[in-house]
């Protein structure tokens, strides 16, 4: 899907802003055609952001089922003759749209953007009627899983990740406009020959249109706006001599102008390139075929007040925690990122793992830290066919929005499923193909969990690389860091078998800031920097890892229980992002080994 953009021949309209919003605790809202008038009882809501911190009542805070959201428009004048299309950046976790009376989209998934072409109910002017009903239940056949119980106090969400369930429209809303017949798509491949210095570029691409048949012609342009390559029809490839590379902290891109001409009309759209490729040879991960470390963060969108709500004065200031930090990359835990994310990540040259929403498919662990009932992850009644059809769209569907982007280098399709079973293997095995079909020119791989250590797991074999969450020192083994150092060493050793990279995509402490002992104990900022260290040396004595994402970025907000006071405080920066000691001893590590 492409992103919405303003052009020669492409306007947009942000439609963020406060929306009337009201609850439908008890669901009568589509049978009452709530849709077809002014929206009763409603109170005013930002979008974009998650409603439940908004208001101070606990209702809303832990509210089950659908909401509603609604707003007039009114479509430039100058739209007169041009396609309209109403874009959502997501909906958690699913939705259903009206303009005026009519439903003109329904989406499931909650972290990926999806629209509707509104130029038959709208009029060029005017003003229209935007109604969104958002439900925020999860299912066993939702991707995140989870259901809902009925309890003496009514409905409860139960789930299981360990991050709260925030809902609402988090991202923006656009409506935007393109001629009739328009691009709809395209598809860039890159690759470099000769050296780093002095090198020529290939840029490939595959442009596809829609509402009719057009001339295609492309131009690539650097960032002075110079043309550097040009080319005709719809697919080919261009040669780029002396090529600006895109790589680990410098995001150079170049323009491919994409221009589709029927007659008098035109349709121009621009797609940002970053030309640099990505091989995994023997135990190296290879950018631009130079060895890349990975050092950084598993990281959240969650933020005081807003909760997962986009804006950019969150966004700039997370990026520049990251380079004062001296962070390269990070991985979109445990779903996709915001697009304006993405975009900066691109033009940072911060690296990226983008992973799917495929997180709490692990039902073994539920009885602890998520205070679930234990239940079997793989059957009939819950994570079943229905399931890995909604995986494989989510997959799908991320690749087809990200499948650009030059910081995106590894495809990670789940968070710390079951994955030590034959019915996980089963489960798993056509997902990577779907991913690889999708995608042929990116590892992929999956995060592996503690319960499915290294000669025991039987999805790795699966993917491209080893990516896995350790906890020794604190879930397992806590305050023994000297027995601790020596289980992750043989682990990691076995592991290193595979000859498979291994990076280590989780590991750290819960960290209560401010709280300081001359003996480091448990919650302490002392054991945090302890831990942190002792982990840092195994990695160090094993050649196959390449990378170290700490968890987490920054503390953030889970369901409420014995384990979680106030949120996971595993943070190297505290949720109102002020740093506890281990961040400059992060800092210290990751800046001088450049």
């Amino acid at each position: 899907m492409l992103r919405p953009q303003e052009t020669l021949t492409r306007e947009l309209k942000s439609l963020d802003g406060l929306w009337r919003f009201r609850t439908d605790p008890d669901g009568r809202g589509r049978d009452e055609r709530w849709f077809a008038a002014p929206l009763a009882d409603a109170r005013d809501m930002p979008v974009p952001s998650s409603f439940n911190e908004i208001v101070p009542d606990p209702a809303l805070y832990d509210y089950v089922g659908e909401v509603w959201y609604q707003r007039t428009v009114r479509v430039p004048r100058g739209w007169a003759g041009q396609r309209v299309v109403l874009r959502f950046g997501s909906a958690t976790h699913a939705a259903t749209v009206y303009v005026g009376e009519v439903e003109v989209v329904s989406h499931v998934g909650g972290y990926l953007p999806f629209e509707a072409d509104v130029t038959a109910h709208v009029t060029a002017g005017e003003e229209a009627t935007v109604t969104v009903v958002v439900d925020n239940r999860l299912s066993w056949q939702t991707i995140p899983p989870g259901y809902v119980e009925e309890t003496e106090a009514g409905p409860r969400q139960r789930y299981y990740h360990d991050f709260f369930n925030y809902a609402g429209l988090h991202r923006p809303v656009l409506l935007y406009s393109t001629p009739h017949v328009h691009v709809a798509d395209v598809t860039v491949t890159t690759g470099w020959e000769g050296s780093a210095g002095r090198s020529t570029g290939t840029v490939g691409y595959d442009v596809q249109l829609a509402g009719g048949d057009a001339q295609v012609g492309v131009e690539l342009r650097d960032a002075e706006g110079e043309v550097v390559a040009s080319g005709d029809g719809a697919s080919g490839e261009l040669r780029v001599e002396d090529v600006h590379l895109w790589q680990p902290g410098e995001g150079y891109l170049y323009d491919l102008v994409i221009t589709a001409t029927t007659g008098e009309e035109q349709d121009v759209y621009v797609q940002k390139v970053g030309v640099r490729t990505v091989e995994i040879r023997g135990t190296q991960f290879l950018i631009n075929g130079e060895p890349f470390y990975f050092k950084g963060f598993g990281m959240h969108e969650d933020h005081l007040v807003r909760g997962k709500g986009y804006d950019d004065v969150s966004m700039v200031h997370d990026f520049e925690l990251l380079r004062w930090i001296g962070a390269n990359s990070f991985r979109t835990s445990h779903y996709p990122y915001s697009e304006e994310i993405m975009d900066y990540a691109d033009a940072h040259g911060v690296v990226v793992i983008d992973e799917t929403p495929a997180v709490g498919q692990n039902l073994g662990v539920s009885g602890g830290i998520m205070g679930g009932a234990s239940r079997t992850t793989f059957s009939e009644e819950t994570i079943n066919d229905e399931s890995q059809e909604a995986h494989a769209r989510e997959i799908r569907d991320l690749i087809a929005r990200d499948k650009n982007r030059p910081s995106v280098v590894i495809w990670s399709i789940a968070n710390e499923p079951e994955s030590h079973t034959e019915e996980s293997e089963r489960y798993f095995e056509p997902l990577f193909q779907v991913a690889r079909e999708a995608d042929p020119t990116r590892p992929v791989g999956f995060v592996n969990v503690m319960l499915a250590p290294a000669g025991e797991c039987r999805v790795t074999q699966f993917a491209d690389l080893v990516m896995i969450n350790r906890y020794y020192g604190w879930y397992v083994l806590p305050g023994e860091l000297e027995v601790a150092r020596n289980r992750l060493d043989e682990e990691l050793a076995l592991w290193a078998e595979d000859g498979k990279p291994i990076i280590i995509t989780e590991y750290g402490g819960d960290t209560v800031a401010g709280l300081h002992a001359l003996t480091p104990s448990l919650w302490t900022e002392e054991y945090q920097v302890d831990l942190v260290n002792m982990t840092h040396e195994a990695f160090d004595a094993c050649e196959a890892v390449v990378g170290e994402h700490m968890w987490n970025f920054a503390d953030f907000q889970t369901v409420a229980g014995f384990a979680r006071a106030d949120g996971n405080k595993k943070g190297a920066f505290t949720r109102g992002r002020r740093p506890k000691a281990v961040a400059h001893l992060l800092r210290k590590r990751w800046r001088e080994e450049g």
